[in-house]
Formats: C-alpha cells, structure tokens, sequence
C-alpha cells in the first residue's frame, strides 16, 4: 500500500501566514473601537481615533517613501555626472617643456631648475 501526500509550496505557505495575519489584524481592528466605547469614549469619537491612526500610518509612509525616492534619484544623478566624458579630456596630455624650451624663456635661473649643465649654475 503507497500513500502520497502532497506538500504545500513554500509560496502557499507565505499566503497562508500573511493570510492569518491579515485576519488578525483585522480583528484587532474591530476589536479597539469595542474597548475604546467600553472606556467611555462615544463611538463616533472611537471611529476617527481609528481613523485618524490610519491615516497618520499612510502619511508616515508616504514621507518615508518620498525620501527614499529622493536619495534614489541623488544616487542615479550623481552615477549619471560620474558617467559624462568630456571631449576635450580624451586626447589630454600632460606635457612638461624641455630643458632647451627653458633656457629660452625670459628670466631663466639654471639653480631654481637644478640645470647643472648650464655654466651660469652654482653650486652652494
């Protein structure tokens, strides 16, 4: 005699945990405005506290939200910046002049350059 059981995916075991938990919250919804008239508070009043939880639940995630939008949009600008080339950088070249190039200029001193080839250098 064989029997087969079948198991249950992992994904209908997440529903079903979310689903008993979505239950539980709900009950806990209808069971706070009880408590709250028990307390004395009218009913009407109990409903907007309700209310009013819920909606600074919403706002508090919508703030959140939005500035994680606004630090995803900072990352993706600066990842954009960081990506622009320029063209004038492609063929730049660092170029030093050479010794003859700076004994032409104007007010050479062979000892700021340590030129010591060139007889006007003195040694200290």
């Amino acid at each position: 005699m064989s029997t087969t059981t079948t198991r249950i995916s992992t994904a209908e075991r997440l529903g079903r945990s979310f689903g008993r938990g979505w239950r539980a919250y709900a009950r806990g919804e209808r069971r706070v405005p009880r408590w709250l008239v028990s307390k004395g508070m009218p009913v009407a009043g109990a409903t907007a506290l309700l209310w009013i939880v819920k909606l600074a639940a919403l706002g508090l995630l919508l703030y959140v939200a939005f500035w994680f939008a606004v630090v995803l949009l900072g990352v993706a600008a600066a990842g954009w910046a960081m990506d622009q080339q320029h063209p004038a950088e492609y063929d730049y070249e660092l170029q030093y002049p050479t010794i003859e190039e700076l004994r032409a200029a104007p007010g050479y001193d062979p000892n700021l350059h340590n030129d010591t080839s060139h007889e006007m250098y003195q040694d200290d």
